[in-house]
């Protein structure tokens, strides 16, 4: 497998003296790696480094600098056996390839580039780095180019005498892979470079230690105890990370000359360490001496629920509290200088300032002795928040370059590396210096929780949110702790309370409700943006607290339309977010800002939502706008304030633009708009749309749009006939009829539809519930067959009448088609409806006989085999479900016109003048070709 080859560093072309080639001989959180010399006129730069024996490699992993960054890396290697001397002059490399490196400036040059390369298995003993041209930028202005640290993973190589010369390639020979990831072996997970430059040597080398323990578990077939020295291990690597940071603050607090601080830093490196090695209990892992204990074989509680939990960091105020206890002690400080001795040396491998040759681990015996004696209250204030102290003032600031923060993340460019939890965890920016502060400003901080300080910048962003709230307040908003923001603005919101319960009078030195709204609206701004939800929350409950209740009767209107002008667009952006509970939230915010009586007033909601969708616009962001303002609508209704966003046309121009939107949602919505505002003005809304014709129905998005305003132009010319009918207009001959004359025409209706197999006729006559399932153009259709049919009895009454005066012979008339007969034999006109009047056809299915106008209401709705059919919905026809599809396929198939009933027979549109449109198309010469009754009616005549 393979493993960390051991090398020193034996030429550099160049260097800087701060920052040598023997920099690249480590590796650790607090080395430097090199850096060529400033302002140098070498275009290439070589660095070779020495095996400290012959070794089989397998892959190099180089580590770039922030924004001191070659163009390229080329790799030679050279094989030199031991009997043969070797000499820069003698040695002939060969030449692997090149890496290129990117410019790094997606990321603003404050990540580290990690090029992992796997090559073929060569023999080397040398292997030279030649750094090619460097990548411009503005932070890189002396033209130097660096290398943060190189890995070589491989095998040693065994020197024998059949060994063969140094150019032989180990062609038939494959690098060990991991059967699980199909990646490259490693012995130990210590010698990726992922992990050995951002955990802690001391830690590094336990890890190792207890590697070593699971193999020999493993092999001794002690599951449990392996099953603990890997959880150990996983939570030590997490450990080993922040004890690297701390030791990377040590480092910058050293070369700032804050001794103060790096005194601190030491203090809370040793404290961590031992606080951690005690909870998960490595002393008694390590079985030292070899003495095999019987506890690591059973189950215990820190390791029983997986991964174990770290204790909680001191911050920099418990150490600087034990700090000061211990000096006012004179015995608990000889008893903790005694103990930091004991823990220095039976826990750490060795001194904080030796970090580049881990010694052997020694025996651990006095480690829980120092641990248990350390002191009580220093352990026990610790807290999980760490490094959060205001700045030193001695510092420059930490955002002035990447170098002074030196925050980096590996970006994975090889996609060979093998991956590991360290990466997983590692996958953002690594802080490299915290919040630093000094002396006695320790002891003056929060004692409960640390809070950074507003920096210049920021104090003058908040200058009135610090006037009018307080610099504690605002410092919450600004804080880097969520809970922190939580609080403040649950303060927020009592202040808001407590100042609207106050009296104006009450207090002369109150801020006015102006400065008020103004300083919350500015704090909220911030706040809104939040990228946790829960902060994000805890802001839209502040800000419709701010409008609902804080602003009604206080704030001036500009002062309002400010706040609004502030926040507006950040809740439309958050509206547009995909997460369900982000815009949803952000929405309900909207519509309660929109809702407060001075936005309304002033109209400053709805002209921001009514804007014109772009078909570019994203989908959420759209359907949030056209919901948000189809909403407006319903509550507020449409308007004719030309400002107000709401009027008819503005609302049109809106919703035409959203139904062109490739979004099928979106289009439906906009739909919905159009059709609220075609109730109000549906000739502005056609006069926004392609004319109403064949090729424009063509397109299925305006044809059923069209249907829609066509149903909704049918309800308003049946609310107009009702309103005709029973308000002083009737028709002539309902007007003419009188009571006992419409109770002999129902009498009549009713023993005209009984047929000779007693079906009734009735319900399609008499029924009137039925009705409310039909769509629109079927209830007009029955509603003119109901006033024709009475017309046609008060037609039929007085032409008997006129009859009877003449002509004392009785005569039998049918009501439809007028035909006549003489006699009184009511079988007779039973016959005729049932055999030869074209007003009326037999249903196909139950053989009822009904009007041919009723046809096809009756199929879906009184029929016995109304299940197997279904209404089209092009030209409304009642059609077989089995056949549905062939309808539809054919050329009469098509929409219906306005105004106009569909023949069941012949498949023509039916006018419906008032004079009776079905008479004209039943009993006329070129009327339905499809009515075969006509037909025999014309060949018995």
């Amino acid at each position: 497998m393979a493993k960390k080859i051991p090398f020193n560093v034996v030429f550099a072309s160049d260097e800087d003296v701060n920052f040598p080639a023997s920099e690249l001989n480590n590796h650790g959180p607090t080395v430097h790696g090199w850096r060529s010399a400033p302002n140098g006129s070498l275009t290439s730069h070589d660095i070779i480094l020495r095996f400290q024996q012959p070794a089989k490699i397998y892959r190099i992993q180089l580590l770039a600098h922030q924004y001191l960054i070659p163009e390229k890396v080329e790799l030679w290697l050279h094989y030199s056996p031991k009997s043969l001397p070797s000499t820069p002059s003698s040695q002939y490399f060969d030449f692997l390839g090149f890496v290129a490196l990117a410019d790094n400036a997606n990321t603003n040059y404050k990540s580290r580039e990690l090029q992992s390369v796997t090559v073929c298995p060569r023999r080397g003993t040398h292997l030279k780095l030649r750094l090619i041209g460097v990548q411009g930028n503005d932070y890189n202005d002396t033209g130097q180019i660096s290398l943060l640290a190189v890995n070589v993973l491989g095998e040693d190589l065994d020197v024998g005498p059949n060994n063969g010369n140094g150019e032989e390639h180990l062609s038939n020979e494959a690098p060990p892979l991991d059967t699980a990831t199909g990646e490259l072996a490693l012995a130990s997970i210590c010698d990726d470079l992922l992990f050995s430059m951002y955990v802690e040597e001391s830690i590094v080398q336990t890890i190792r230690e207890l590697e070593q323990r699971k193999i020999l578990a493993v092999n001794s077939e002690r599951f449990e105890y392996a099953r603990k020295l890997k959880l150990c291990m996983t939570a030590l690597r997490t450990a080993g990370e922040r004890l690297g940071r701390y030791a990377l603050a040590k480092r910058q607090a050293v070369q700032q000359e804050d001794f103060t601080t790096a005194r601190l830093r030491k203090e809370q490196i040793e404290m961590y360490r031992a606080a951690v090695l005690r909870q998960l209990q490595v002393h008694q892992l390590l079985e030292p001496q070899g003495v095999t204990l019987s506890s690591n074989d059973q189950s215990c509680e820190i390791y029983a629920g997986g991964k174990p939990s770290l204790p909680s960091a001191p911050s920099l105020q418990d150490v600087a509290q034990a700090l000061a206890e211990a000096t006012f002690s004179p015995k608990s400080m000889t008893s903790l200088s005694l103990e930091d001795k004991s823990s220095t040396d039976g826990s750490q491998p060795g001194n904080d300032n030796t970090v580049t040759t881990p010694a052997p681990a020694p025996a651990p015996t006095p480690a829980p002795t120092s641990l248990q004696a350390t002191p009580t209250p220093t352990l026990g204030g610790w807290r999980k928040s760490h490094d959060e102290l205001p700045q030193s003032p001695r510092l420059p600031s930490r955002h002035s370059s990447p170098m002074s923060s030196r925050q980096g993340s590996l970006r994975r460019r090889n996609k060979s590396v093998p991956r590991n939890s360290y990466e997983d965890y590692e996958e953002r920016a690594i802080p490299t210096l915290r919040q630093e502060c000094q002396g006695n400003a320790l002891l003056e901080a929060d004692p409960n929780r640390g809070r950074s300080r507003l920096n210049d910048r920021e104090r003058r962003q908040a200058a009135l949110p610090i006037l009018v709230f307080g610099n504690e307040l605002v410092e919450q908003f600004y804080s880097r702790q969520f809970q922190d923001r939580e609080d403040g603005l649950m303060r927020l919101r009592n202040f808001l309370k407590e100042h609207d319960l106050l009296e104006p009078s009450s207090n002369e030195h109150a801020a006015s409700p102006n400065k008020v709204a103004r300083s919350a609206a500015l704090l909220l701004h911030r706040a809104v943006r939040d990228a946790v939800y829960s902060v994000f929350s805890q802001a839209t409950e502040t800000v419709r607290m701010l409008f609902l209740e804080y602003v009604p009767g206080r704030v001036s209107p500009n002062e309002v339309a400010r706040c609004v002008d502030r926040l507006l667009p950040e809740l439309l952006a958050k509206s547009g977010d995909p997460s369900a509970r982000l815009h949803t939230l952000a929405q309900h915010t909207i519509l309660s800002i929109a809702a407060c009586p001075e936005v309304a007033e002033q109209h400053l909601v709805a002209p921001a939502l009514s804007r014109s969708v772009g078909s570019g616009t994203h989908q959420r962001l759209a359907m949030s706008r056209l919901q948000m303002l189809e909403q407006l609508v319903h509550t507020q209704g449409i308007s004719t304030d030309k400002h107000s966003g709401l009027t008819c046309r503005a609302l049109s121009e809106c919703g035409c633009s959203g139904i062109h939107h490739p979004a099928e949602p979106v289009r439906k919505v906009a739909e919905r708009i159009l059709l609220l505002v075609y109730k109000v003005n549906p000739r502005l809304v056609r006069k926004q749309l392609p004319p109403d014709d064949d090729i424009t129905r063509r397109n299925l998005l305006y044809r059923q749009l069209f249907t829609e305003f066509d149903k909704l132009d049918l309800d308003r010319k049946q609310e107009l006939l009702e309103a005709s009918k029973y308000g002083g207009g009737h028709s002539s001959g309902d007007a003419a009829t009188p009571p006992a004359d419409k109770a002999s025409t129902s009498s009549d209706a009713s023993r005209l539809m009984n047929s000779r197999s007693g079906h009734s006729l009735g319900p399609m006559a008499s029924s009137s519930n039925g009705y409310a399932s039909c769509n629109g153009k079927q209830q007009y259709n029955e509603q003119l067959k109901r006033s024709m049919l009475s017309v046609s009895n008060s037609r039929k009454g007085s032409a008997s009448n006129s009859e009877s005066t003449e002509d004392n012979t009785p005569k039998i008339r049918c009501p439809f088609c007028d035909w006549s007969c003489a006699g009184s034999d009511a079988t007779q006109l039973d016959r005729h409806y049932w055999k030869a009047c074209p007003f009326l056809t037999k249903c196909p299915q139950c053989s009822q006989v009904l009007e041919v106008a009723a046809l096809n209401y009756h199929l879906t709705t009184e029929c016995d085999a109304k299940e197997s059919y279904v209404v089209c919905v092009r030209c409304t026809e009642s059609v077989h479900k089995q056949l549905y599809e062939l309808h539809q396929m054919e050329d009469y198939c098509r929409e219906l016109k306005t105004g106009a009933a569909r023949c069941p027979l012949c498949h023509d549109d039916v006018h419906l003048p008032q004079d009776g449109g079905w008479k004209l198309h039943l009993l006329s010469a070129g009327g339905c070709p499809g009515n075969i009754r006509k037909r025999n009616l014309k060949k018995s005549n």
